[in-house]
């Protein structure tokens, strides 16, 4: 693959999966600096910086093995981008406990008659501008590290990366009911842990 081929692959995404099924350095070279930088975005929605980068390169070497799996159906981003999520997963379940983790701890609790207990205030309509942009990415970014690998994921891929409950629960191996279980569960637990935060940041 000469050096005009390799041009033209950036433009045409056919020329480009043909050079990687024949096995082509320039071709894996081309699609590592076309993708890797939005792929380490994805990897760091999942992961710290080590582990992302870790998981792109992984995510990678994975795709350059199942190049011959790859249909065209969808564009070879959206397929990296599936690629890279499943290396980020994995990251994120050998990095858990082998124990079975509990998301009761961080449970809002609840009455006889199924109020909450503790209620709290509503939160301001636009948070972001009383707790900073910048500062309440980080707040919800370090309060999802906190859930149990299992309901962070759901949380990652639903609410971050917008997949839907059926592709959420494809990818994790779950029912499209339990994905929504423990959505829910999650984002109530999320609640607990940035109500005073962005409560104080709002008195």
């Amino acid at each position: 693959m000469d050096g005009s081929n390799v041009i033209r692959a950036a433009f045409n995404e056919p020329e480009l999966v043909a050079g990687l099924r024949r096995g082509d350095d320039e071709a894996f070279e081309l699609l590592v600096r076309t993708y890797g930088g939005q792929l380490l975005q994805v990897a760091r929605r999942f992961l710290r910086e080590e582990d992302a980068r870790d998981a792109v390169q992984e995510a990678f070497l994975s795709a350059f093995k199942a190049i011959d799996r790859f249909d065209g159906k969808a564009k070879i981003s959206t397929w990296l981008h599936r690629v890279v999520v499943n290396a980020a997963l994995m990251r994120l379940r050998k990095k858990s406990s082998k124990v079975e983790e509990s998301l009761e701890p961080l449970l809002p609790t609840f009455i006889e008659d199924g109020h909450r207990e503790h209620p709290g205030a509503a939160w301001p309509d636009s948070p972001e501008e009383i707790v900073g942009r910048e500062q309440l990415q980080d707040v919800v970014r370090q309060a999802i590290d906190r859930l149990p690998v299992k309901y962070r994921s759901v949380v990652l891929l639903r609410d971050i990366e917008e997949l839907s409950g059926a592709e959420t629960g494809e990818m994790l191996g779950l029912t499209a009911n339990a994905v929504k279980v423990r959505l829910h569960r999650a984002r109530l637990a999320l609640r607990e842990l940035l109500d005073p935060q962005i409560l104080e940041g709002a008195a």
